[in-house]
């Protein structure tokens, strides 16, 4: 058994580590102690001497030293900022997140010396800190605990209870499970207290990789997580099931990324621009909101920087799609079946819209399709090769089949060519990160992908 406790200075760490310690029989290790016995010298010594980089390098041996211990883990949430350590942390472990409120950190480290990071105030560096860490933070937890008005012990017995739903919870929890097929789900959570749940959710998400796909990076990082759909048609019904499983992250597809964001408690500032979400973050009862897609589209086209680009559509897809191109400085129009929509989105987005029939592939640098025509077993594509010019990048987001006819009719054209399965892989690392704190390469994607 491995349990680590990471957060902030003066949310309790290292009490309630020893505390937990004690209680479940099991060594403990407080990695800050560990650090200073490997140099030699207090902290304040080796920030002094040597400064942050090898206090943090020190950090990283001591916590690659601790992958495979059984024990109680506590360190420091600095350490949770480096995704080689969320990865060495959550081998086989449970990560709980000990937060307060920083009028309550200021009080419990007032007098330490330990020196500052940033030059600010205490006041202004721990609201500093915090916002700046907070994404990582929730994402390398698999609890978050408010320990601002809790002792050390009450801290300890709420990990030590591992708190679960109410006897009407569990009645509801079963009731919609059943009615999503899922009734199995609500036996494995059952079984193991520790399982953690994420989902695709979506209508229809039958087809989706995502799956097959978290379910071997769960395994390759030693996690009890389990991935799973919540195929439903609406949002609330989805995340209500959620609130009720011991849910970390749900993966968001048609027809949800708008309306999803009405049943959260806070939307990040990309999701907000773009008006859609494709990746909810749970943690302390709190559902977080983000949209890796634009990322997504942005690293296969960054070659195309400053070009001119037509975005096929204006759903959810398409605004991650616009906002990615416009960070990329390119010329963008939008054009769509329902040019109305088209023109919402572009005016929003400050760029030029129109409807399908005004397609003209002789002033295209690149196409980005993004509506779901082409999806198995849809075999229809919006453009022909004869609309199409050589030298053009055509992005098909749609990756189910990985060759679509947009993408046959693209290479018969001589156009540069880039399949929906490339999108599916970059926003996919990127929002395996904001769900678990550890850093996945796009190769490594493939490759589970395969």
């Amino acid at each position: 058994m491995k349990v680590v406790l990471t957060g902030f200075r003066g949310t309790g760490k290292t009490s309630v580590g020893r505390i937990l310690a004690d209680r479940l029989a099991l060594p403990f290790f407080d990695t800050d102690a560990l650090i200073e016995r490997r140099a030699g010298m207090p902290i304040p010594e080796i920030f002094l001497q040597h400064g942050e980089a090898h206090f943090r390098a020190l950090e990283r041996e001591v916590i690659a030293s601790l992958r495979d211990v059984e024990g109680v883990i506590s360190t420091g949430g600095g350490a949770v900022l480096d995704p080689a350590n969320v990865a060495d942390l959550r081998w086989r472990g449970t990560v709980y997140l000990l937060s307060a409120p920083p009028g309550v950190i200021l009080e419990r480290i007032a007098g330490s010396d330990r020196p500052g990071l940033t030059g600010l105030s205490p006041a202004e560096e721990v609201q500093t800190l915090l916002l700046a860490r907070k994404e990582a933070y929730l994402g390398a937890a698999d609890a978050c605990i408010d320990t601002g008005r809790r002792t050390p012990g009450e801290v300890a017995e709420v990990i030590l209870r591992a708190a679960g739903i109410s006897a009407a919870e569990r009645l509801e929890r079963d009731h919609l499970l059943e009615r999503f097929g899922l009734a199995d789900l609500g036996e494995m959570v059952d079984r193991d207290p520790d399982l953690m749940v994420c989902a695709i959710a979506g209508n229809p998400c039958a087809h989706s990789k995502s799956p097959l796909l978290y379910n071997r990076l769960f395994a390759h990082f030693g996690m009890r997580y389990h991935y799973t759909r919540l195929e439903w048609p609406d949002a609330e019904t989805i995340v209500r099931l959620a609130s009720l499983l011991p849910t970390k992250g749900v993966s968001v597809t048609i027809p949800f990324k708008a309306d999803v964001m009405r049943c959260l408690d806070e939307v990040d500032g990309h999701a907000a621009a773009i008006g859609a979400v494709n990746t909810v973050v749970r943690c302390g009862g709190r559902m977080y909101g983000y949209n890796t897609d634009w990322l997504g589209v942005r690293a296969p086209l960054a070659h195309r920087r400053g070009a001119r680009a037509v975005v096929l559509g204006a759903g959810g897809a398409a605004a991650a799609a616009v906002y990615a191109l416009l960070s990329l400085d390119m010329d963008v129009t939008v054009l769509a079946r329902a040019p109305g929509a088209a023109r919402r989105l572009a005016e929003r987005s400050g760029c030029r819209w129109g409807g399908l029939d005004e397609f003209r592939g002789g002033d295209t640098d690149v196409v980005v399709h993004a509506t779901p025509v082409g999806m198995e077993p849809d075999t229809r594509s919006l453009l022909a090769p004869g609309d199409l010019r050589a030298g053009t990048t055509v992005f098909d987001l749609v990756y189910t089949p990985p060759e679509t006819p947009l993408i046959r009719a693209a290479k018969e054209a001589g156009c540069e060519t880039i399949p929906g399965t490339e999108m599916f892989v970059h926003q996919a690392a990127e929002q395996f990160r904001l769900m678990t704190g550890i850093l996945v390469t796009p190769a490594l994607v493939r490759e589970m992908l395969a």
